[in-house]
């Protein structure tokens, strides 16, 4: 394909994802205020096409005042998506989340046939030091070349963070003093604005450090709502003029990642993820089983056995974001057409 012919297929599939029908996220604040990260789903997709090598795919969002309490259903099913296509592709995938969200996870790996991929979970007790361990033995092995964070909470902005954050013009220094206490600095945020560190590993050493530990390693975030790892791409008045809510400055994350991949719902943002780097591999048969039943099934199994909740009800219901799965399904099936899978 010609460069050309390559950028018009990224527009396409990105365009299948980067729509909001709940008008929840990010996205539907696009088309008064413009496009967010624009070129980051190429930038990613190119990266990992490129720099084959072992990658840690890090999800799980908790919701602890959920019926039942746990992880919520945006978030494993994308990063096992994702890690189905670059475990066929070679790459030495490792799936990452925190002790609350064990059980999501492995269900959903189990429900996509990734049983033989290392699970590494992190726990809430003494986090930044196991972050440190892990880093120091991928130094001693065989590295890192991605680490990939999906609809994974991060700490939110204090005042240096926000301050350094890349912008045209002087930091809203004044604002962020008014409207962000500083005993909510640093802390992860449901997007209600409440504070969820009690029931989140701190896992922000492995964004602050990969590079010490690293090197050459790239780091892709991807989010729906600003309050997820990767966010500290865009700068925190932007987030907050697009968040609704009197609370809203306080939930923009602080992490930024070298590429952030923004979508309706973070699992589609994997699915146009995994989609783009399988089309540009040459390798579209990766895709080809993943049918819309074996997305379903994802969902259907990380509910029953996770156990998993809906993120917005916090409710044990088939379905994502406050989707049904009709409607959730609705990008993969353009997808998988862009691909030529009808």
């Amino acid at each position: 394909m010609t460069h050309a012919e390559t950028d018009e297929r990224l527009e396409r599939l990105e365009a299948l994802v980067r729509r909001d029908p709940a008008g929840r996220g990010l996205i539907s604040s696009e088309a008064d205020r413009g496009v967010l990260c624009a070129g980051h789903l190429s930038g990613a997709v190119k990266s990992l096409v490129e720099n084959p090598g072992p990658v840690a795919i890090l999800t799980g969002f908790f919701i602890p005042h959920a019926n039942p309490a746990a992880a919520e259903t945006d978030g494993p099913p994308g990063a096992v998506t994702l890690g189905r296509v670059l475990s066929g592709l070679g790459h030495q995938v490792v799936l990452m989340t925190d002790e609350p969200c064990r059980g999501g996870l492995v269900a959903s790996a189990r429900a996509a046939g990734l049983d033989d991929v290392p699970l590494e979970v992190v726990p809430l007790a003494g986090a930044s030091q196991w972050c440190h361990e892990f880093l120091s033995r991928r130094q001693q092995g065989d590295g890192l070349k991605h680490l990939v964070a999906i609809e994974r909470v991060g700490p939110s902005h204090d005042l240096d963070s926000m301050t350094v954050q890349p912008r045209e013009g002087a930091p809203p220094e004044a604002e962020f003093l008014e409207r962000v206490p500083n005993e909510t600095w640093g802390c992860c945020h449901n997007m209600r604005a409440r504070v969820i560190d009690e029931w989140t590993a701190d896992v922000s050493v492995l964004f602050d450090r990969l590079n010490e530990f690293c090197p050459d390693a790239v780091t892709i975030g991807i989010g729906d709502g600003g309050n997820e790892i990767g966010m500290g791409a865009v700068a925190w008045e932007e987030l907050v003029a697009r968040l609704p809510g009197d609370h809203s400055a306080r939930i923009p994350c602080r992490i930024a990642t070298d590429w952030n991949v923004l979508a309706g719902i973070s699992n589609w943002g994997a699915w146009s993820l995994s989609a783009a780097v399988a089309l540009f591999a040459g390798r579209v048969d990766l895709v080809e089983p993943l049918s819309l039943d074996w997305q379903y099934e994802l969902v259907k199994r990380l509910v029953a056995e996770g156990p998993g909740v809906d993120g917005p009800s916090g409710e044990a219901v088939v379905g994502v974001d406050g989707l049904s799965m009709d409607d959730y399904l609705v990008p993969w099936s353009g997808i998988r057409g862009e691909l030529g899978l009808l």
